[in-house]
């Protein structure tokens, strides 16, 4: 299935990926890091899924959550008949329960329900027996106990049952993972569950504060930026999936369950600007938390309780998503140098002061520190945003955030009369801006390239007006808007730099499709420009690339008009969410940023 096919259902712990089809192609558990146990989506059935769907083709299938929630139901209409399946995980547990309910709308529909577990994604076939309490499957350290209302029996290394539900009658289906050391957990513990999980979605729904013209979509891309927060520690995975590919067939495929330093800011200013200031100060413990020690040692990427090592590993027996081959866990840009970070850090931590989160004590110190390490290292070359696996170079975007963790910085010294060297760090601070305008700009065509001494473009320069690094209205950042536009602009969206020609540092094959949240960044630079015009056409082009229960994954292919690359994409919905308040609410976003700290 195409990923527009999918939809997310979680728990603030882990999240399922749920097709049109009734079937649960991925699910980790107990935690978005997890090995998973439904892994067909990376592969196929064999490697584990849960269906439940009407045994005749349906002649319509609609989705929609239950509004202001995570709640999801999945109508089948078919020719004998109407049922809806509602898939909810359940908040109200100390466990990871979910909870999978049909229900009878018309006629009398025949359901068919297939169970195929496969611990270790998709690697370990478990011991599977029947319990008074249901159907239990261990292997090792993981065990499953699925509870229903109908019979259900083995078939080969499957569990299936048939049923049919008539009008006004409802089959439930309960699926509980606990520890295999552990005692079993009560079975059809459900009663009330539900209620009590839609209705704690909707109470932070409706604490939401944007109340312009995008509402619907607005608060979907929060809801789903609070499904993939860790709700132990705050942190935000950037997607609950792994390996799904920026190119159908290729080989860019990355583990993107951990969490970014690089989207600090972003989900600061998204969740502030939105009223979910806790969700906010959750997530800035989170980064205090996770960079904590010798700032020398900070990293790009921690995983979701602020581990640091993610040791990349390729997993051959799995075929990949359409064939996109290696399937890989673990991310090993997490030993990147990549200088940019440093400065989203700063960022973050002075931003959150200018939303009203109450700084912590040793904060200052640390971000004294961390600004040494800027001292010291700006002029080394780096990974950059993109995480290249090529050569380091000198990226146009890392040395503009160098420049803005020393910015804030000097603004916090002069405005708010904390202590440091402010004479030493204006003048860090303007040497790293008088080179990058004399190095990283290309004066024949107006533009500031991807790194220096480059011809190449690269979408993050479009950064440099909403950091504040250049007024609004300078003709070098009117230069690079215009140059992206022209150059590095397909069928309308935004492409992250340019591919496959003789200047490109990335490292790898060419072949991506077009980065929705560098789309949106241009929507913010037109927005900050006075472009508002152009700005809500490109903002109502994205938010059509949606799917049918609004979620965005990393990028979009033109060419095959479908979403690929990590799904659902935190960075996407990010940009959604920056972007709407950027175009219609007093709080914006891309012009807080862009007045320093």
């Amino acid at each position: 299935m195409r990923l527009e096919d999918y939809a997310l259902v979680g728990d603030t712990q882990t999240a399922a990926l749920i097709g049109k089809n009734g079937s649960i192609d991925w699910l980790c558990l107990p935690r978005f890091d997890s090995p998973a146990c439904f892994a067909a989506l990376l592969g196929d059935k064999r490697n584990g899924y849960w269906s439940i769907a009407p045994a005749e083709t349906p002649k319509h299938v609609e989705r929609r959550y239950r509004d202001g929630s995570l709640v999801l139901e999945t109508t089948f209409t078919c020719p004998s008949g109407s049922v809806v399946l509602t898939d909810a995980m359940l908040l109200d547990s100390d466990r990871n329960r979910m909870l999978r309910t049909v229900t009878g709308l018309s006629g009398s529909v025949a359901l068919h329900m297939e169970y195929v577990v496969r611990f270790d994604y998709g690697s370990i076939v478990p011991w599977v027996r029947r319990t008074e309490r249901g159907l239990l499957a261990v292997a090792g350290p993981d065990a499953l106990l699925l509870a229903s209302d109908v019979e259900t029996h083995p078939e080969g290394l499957s569990t299936v049952a048939d049923f049919t539900v008539a009008s006004g009658r409802q089959v439930v289906f309960e699926l509980t993972y606990f520890p295999s050391e552990q005692p079993w957990p009560d079975a059809r513990s459900h009663e009330g569950a539900l209620g009590a999980t839609e209705a704690s979605w909707k109470k932070w729904s409706q604490a939401g504060t944007y109340d312009g013209p995008y509402h619907a979509i607005v608060e979907r891309s929060l809801l789903t930026l609070r499904a993939l927060t860790f709700a132990n520690t705050g942190g935000i995975v950037a997607a609950p999936t792994t390996s799904l590919p920026e190119q159908i067939g290729g080989v860019r495929n990355w583990d993107y369950r951990y969490c970014w330093l690089r989207d600090a800011t972003f989900v600061l200013y998204a969740l502030m600007a939105a009223g979910y200031s806790q969700a906010a100060s959750d997530w800035r413990a989170w980064l205090l938390r996770a960079v904590a020690g010798s700032p020398h040692d900070l990293q790009i990427v921690y995983g979701i309780r602020g581990t640091r090592r993610l040791p990349e590993l390729e997993l051959p027996w799995l075929a990949g998503y359409e064939q996109s081959k290696p399937v890989r866990i673990g991310n090993d840009a997490h030993g990147q140098f990549q200088l940019d970070v440093y400065g989203e850090v700063i960022d973050l931590l002075f931003a959150a002061h200018r939303f009203g989160i109450a700084s912590t004590d040793d904060e200052w110190e640390l971000a004294k520190q961390i600004v040494s390490v800027v001292e010291e290292r700006w002029a080394e070359p780096d990974r950059g945003i993109w995480e290249i696996r090529g050569d380091p170079q000198h990226f146009t975007h890392s040395k503009v955030m160098a420049w803005v963790a020393l910015d804030r910085v000097v603004h916090a010294v002069e405005q708010h009369g904390y202590d440091g060297p402010i004479e030493r760090w204006r003048s860090v601070r303007d040497a790293i801006h008088a080179q990058v305008c004399t190095q990283a700009y290309d004066e024949g065509r107006k533009t500031f390239t991807q790194y220096y001494g480059s011809r190449e473009l690269d979408a993050s320069t479009l950064m440099i007006p909403l950091v504040g690094f250049l007024p609004k209205d300078d003709p070098r950042v009117i230069g690079t808007i215009a140059a992206i536009e022209r150059e590095l602009t397909y069928d309308g969206l935004v492409m992250r730099y340019t591919q496959g020609t003789p200047g490109t540092a990335d490292g790898l094959p060419p072949g991506e499709g077009a980065f929705l949240a560098c789309s949106f960044w241009l929507v913010d630079c037109f927005a900050l420009v006075g472009r508002k015009d152009d700005a809500t056409a490109l903002f109502e082009r994205l938010i059509a690339l949606c799917n049918d229960v609004g979620l965005l994954s990393e990028e979009y292919d033109q060419r095959l008009k479908r979403q690929v690359g990590n799904f659902p994409q935190a960075f996407s919905h990010l940009g959604l969410i920056n972007s709407a308040f950027n175009l219609s609410h007093e709080t914006r976003p891309a012009h807080v940023r862009s007045e320093g700290a």
